[in-house]
């Protein structure tokens, strides 16, 4: 898929995550299984488990997961939310992520797990899918819709690729429905965004596009608790993540990271897991 096609957010989410910094600090920090929120039992749980957490509870939400389910992820980053649907449902599918540097890693770990078979991934933009209509039962996403500039265009991408009867996925940071952007100016500055979506934006959006809410699973104090948790981790591992990764990203890190643990506090932002059925 040509680049050229990229919006503006879009290109700026390719270049940071396909920098070798970015890929070395979210397999050292994450475990390089998953790039998401975890779902935290308690403070001090481990990143990779919490994000396996996230993977679990979102595959019990989807209604009829089998050998026979065929599931895109959008933004689909290391590959190990489709490693555990393949795993644990037999299900296959597409990941669909920009960048080359953690695709290359993503077919190293389905290969080493004997899923490669079950799961292609392809190098690719969620705002212009390269698959027909109704091609999977299952569209999924984590935290990776915040990163394009015409969320609009994602959505009606989701939608067409969807069959009928099947089901939309999501998770995303999400500006809180009685919040301003003047809160999240510093997240949005870092991340060269006008806005993050809301509740009520992919509500209104998706049911404008024929979609059906089947849950809004809402767990806010997920954002605080996970990225203080990078916080926390970063900090006291840093000597060893500074041998695989630069000073100047670990430092813009610690900055980002702290804006996305303030602007939780004070209820600004949001996320949740979003179920959707197209009719």
């Amino acid at each position: 898929m040509s680049e050229k096609r990229y919006s503006a957010a879009v290109q700026t989410a390719h270049d940071y995550y396909d920098s070798e910094d970015a890929d070395n600090f979210y397999a050292l920090v994450w475990g390089g299984e998953d790039i998401h929120v975890g779902l935290y039992d308690h403070p001090q749980e481990a990143i990779d488990t919490a994000s396996r957490r996230s993977n679990q509870v979102m595959a019990e939400l989807t209604p009829g997961l089998n050998a026979d389910t065929r599931v895109i992820d959008l933004g689909s980053g290391y590959g190990g939310a489709l490693r555990y649907l393949a795993r644990h449902y037999g299900c296959s599918g597409v990941g669909l992520n920009l960048s080359a540097r953690e695709n290359a890693r993503a077919r190293r770990q389905n290969a080493e797990q004997g899923l490669a078979e079950r799961i292609e991934i392809v190098r690719g933009n969620f705002e212009d899918v390269p698959y027909a209509d109704d091609s999977f039962d299952v569209v999924r996403s984590q935290e990776a819709f915040l990163h394009s500039g015409d969320r609009r265009r994602v959505m009606e991408e989701a939608v067409r690729i969807l069959r009928p009867g099947g089901i939309l996925i999501f998770t995303d940071p999400m500006q809180a429905d009685d919040r301003s952007n003047e809160g999240l100016q510093p997240i949005l500055d870092r991340l060269y965004l006008e806005s993050l979506g809301s509740p009520a934006f992919y509500r209104d959006t998706l049911e404008a596009l024929g979609l059906e809410e089947l849950k809004f699973d809402q767990r806010g104090d997920m954002i605080a608790a996970h990225y203080g948790r990078v916080l926390e981790v970063l900090t006291d591992e840093e000597p060893q993540i500074a041998q695989a990764v630069s000073t100047a990203y670990i430092e813009r890190m610690k900055r980002g990271l702290q804006h996305w643990v303030d602007g939780g506090h004070r209820g600004d932002l949001t996320w949740g897991i979003f179920v959707f059925r197209k009719p």
